[in-house]
C-alpha cells in the first residue's frame, strides 16, 4: 500500500491510500493516521478510491482513527469509497459511524 499526505488549512489533512489495506499494511496507515489523529481538534480526509482491497484489520485502523479524532474535537472522513468498501461498511453497520463522501472536496467542503 502506498500512502501520501497533503496538508490543508485550517489543520486538515488529506491522506491518500493506494493498494491493498490489509493485515500486513495496516500497521503503517495506523502509525500515519495516529500522528495527525493526536493534533488538536484533527480534521482527516482518507482519499479511499486507490484502494482495491481493505480487510477488517484496515477497517479497524480507520474506525479507530475516527473515534480519537472525535475525543480531540475533530473528525477522520472517508472519500470516495468503493462500491466495495460502502457495502462492506454497511454490512458492518458502519456506515453512520464513520462519514462518507463521493470525492475529497466534498469531503473537506461539509462542516
Amino acid at each position: 500500500m502506498q500512502v501520501s499526505v497533503a496538508h490543508h488549512p485550517p489543520n486538515t489533512a488529506v491522506l491518500v491510500l493506494r493498494g491493498s489495506l490489509d493485515i500486513d499494511t495496516a500497521p503503517a496507515l495506523k502509525a500515519n493516521l495516529g500522528r495527525l489523529v493526536e493534533r488538536p481538534a484533527p480534521r482527516v480526509v482518507v482519499d479511499v478510491a486507490g484502494l482495491d482491497f481493505c480487510d477488517s484489520m484496515g477497517v479497524g485502523v480507520l474506525v479507530t482513527a475516527h473515534g480519537r479524532a472525535m475525543e480531540r474535537g475533530g473528525w477522520v472522513r472517508l472519500a470516495a469509497p468503493s462500491g466495495f468498501l460502502r457495502r462492506l461498511f454497511d454490512t458492518l453497520g458502519l456506515s453512520d459511524h464513520l462519514p462518507m463522501f463521493p470525492d475529497v472536496a466534498t469531503a473537506l467542503k461539509e462542516e
